[in-house]
């Protein structure tokens, strides 16, 4: 695909592509402080309105690469368009649901149509920023997902107390069409019409999204009461991971071809980000129980120290992004991991011995070296992907990303748990409740050990990705 380059000066392509993740990630956020009212409102038990949220992160997930893909094939400004479309769509369905079932139909539209705005923007920046920004541009990006879950408690939580639950779907609805005029107007139509040899995988599409249902119902099953077993799920799982490696290897145009994933600098960025981002999970998830129970604090005081993570994501995105293109991406990358790894020692060592400073003293290590890492690790596999795959490329890394935080949020929970004993968080003295949670963030750095492997083992990049071997249509849109 030949896209132009952006026109000097021609900011509307930069803010869709910063939109488009923004208004994906406000998506999942903005809803999680509406389950209450939704469960009042249609008389549902937590375990039924917690899919509100389920059901948007788990189908953005199985849609992810196929959405990147979709763009590789067909012109990733036509199908960020119709994603656009899809997301306005599924937005009115939820702000005029009659009944629960109605809601999370919408809100599976919504998290297909996230899947669209959260691959292709990556992809779309490759072609159309200088290679010498792409740095701050991913910060960019970065910064436009932290700003959106931090955003979406308050401001949905603002909304409902005025207007009732069914306003926040209206702002993502009025959110979706400004987003599809400023990139219809802003991003360059792509030259020629498309005209590719190459085909979609549907049926590898179909095995790889049945993987990722099993593996996120084996996460997220205990917590909205899943009566099949974890070892099914996850056989299940395995069972459709292999249907699925059988069907690449026969595909004449795969969905994911094999070979890619052999290649040494995608599969050290696909595993420092699964890494990284389920130790990013951590913070969210095993932090409230620390400062609720450890260190006694209200739900307002906790929610105030929990929001000094995304304020300082949303900070330190920008300048993260400005040190890649400055320093280069492998010194930036060992820079946020090594940072980070001091920041998770710090939650270790630092709460339970100083409270809520050393809390928040470790959040303004970690946050900005996870910044740095996402920085780096996308602005290096955006620029070694080759253009016919760059969609492809871009939904594996949110792929990455998305599994990490299931894992992140399904493991680390049940390790501090564990940690505690029979007893529970509840029951459990504040000695013991700050030892499981200094064991649990020592582990958590050290695992951060295996992500500085696979950097080291994909420092060395005698070629970049490619596909030589093995792409059979190349895409000529």
């Amino acid at each position: 695909m030949n896209e132009p380059a952006l026109p000097p000066g021609n900011k509307l392509a930069l803010a869709a592509l910063a939109g488009s993740i923004l208004l994906a990630s406000l998506g999942i956020s903005v809803t999680t402080v509406a389950l209450p009212t939704l469960a009042a409102a249609f008389s549902a038990s937590v375990q039924q309105v917690q899919w509100v949220v389920l059901a948007y992160l788990v189908s953005l997930t199985l849609a992810i690469v196929s959405a990147g893909r979709l763009g590789d094939l067909y012109g990733s400004r036509r199908v960020l368009l119709s994603g656009l479309v899809l997301f306005t769509l599924a937005s009115i369905v939820c702000a005029v649901a009659p009944n629960l079932g109605w809601l999370v139909a919408g809100r599976v539209g919504q998290g297909l149509a996230a899947a669209v705005l959260m691959a292709l923007p990556m992809s779309l920046a490759k072609g159309l920023i200088a290679k010498e920004r792409m740095g701050a541009v991913m910060g960019l990006l970065g910064t436009m997902s932290a700003i959106g879950t931090a955003l979406g408690p308050s401001l949905g939580g603002g909304l409902i107390d005025l207007l009732g639950w069914r306003s926040i779907f209206v702002l993502l609805l009025l959110c979706a069409l400004g987003m599809m005029a400023i990139a219809a107007m802003g991003i360059p139509k792509e030259k020629g019409a498309a005209a590719t040899t190459a085909h979609m995988d549907w049926a590898g599409s179909l095995w790889l999204s049945l993987a990722l249902l099993f593996f996120a119902m084996s996460a997220t099953g205990g917590k909205v009461g899943m009566a099949i077993p974890l070892w099914t799920l996850l056989a299940a799982a395995a069972i459709a991971l292999a249907a699925f490696v059988g069907s690449e290897r026969r595909a004449a145009h795969p969905l994911v071809p094999l070979a890619l994933l052999g290649s040494r600098v995608l599969a050290s960025s696909l595993v420092m980000n699964l890494i990284v981002s389920a130790i990013m999970m951590s913070t969210l998830v095993v932090g409230p129980f620390y400062l609720a129970f450890g260190l006694g604090l209200s739900e307002l005081m906790t929610g105030i120290v929990m929001a000094v993570g995304p304020a300082a994501a949303a900070l330190s995105g920008v300048p993260a992004g400005q040190l890649t293109d400055r320093f280069g991406t492998d010194r930036t990358l060992l820079a946020g991991l090594v940072l980070a790894t001091g920041g998770l020692i710090g939650f270790a060592l630092l709460p339970v011995r100083v409270g809520i400073p050393g809390y928040v003293m470790a959040l303004l290590l970690t946050t900005p070296g996870f910044q740095l890492f996402l920085a780096a690790n996308n602005t290096a596999t955006m620029a070694a992907a080759p253009d016919a795959q760059r969609g492809m490329v871009s939904g594996l890394m949110g792929l990455s990303r998305n599994l990490g935080f299931m894992t992140g949020a399904s493991l680390m929970p049940l390790l501090f748990a564990s940690l505690l004993g029979d007893q529970g968080v509840a029951s459990s003295s504040t000695f013991a409740i700050g030892e499981a949670f200094s064991h649990t963030f020592l582990l958590a750095a050290a695992s951060f050990g295996l992500a500085m492997v696979a950097f080291f083992v994909g420092k060395k990049r005698p070629t970049p990705i490619s596909m030589s071997s093995t792409h059979r249509g190349v895409n000529h849109d």
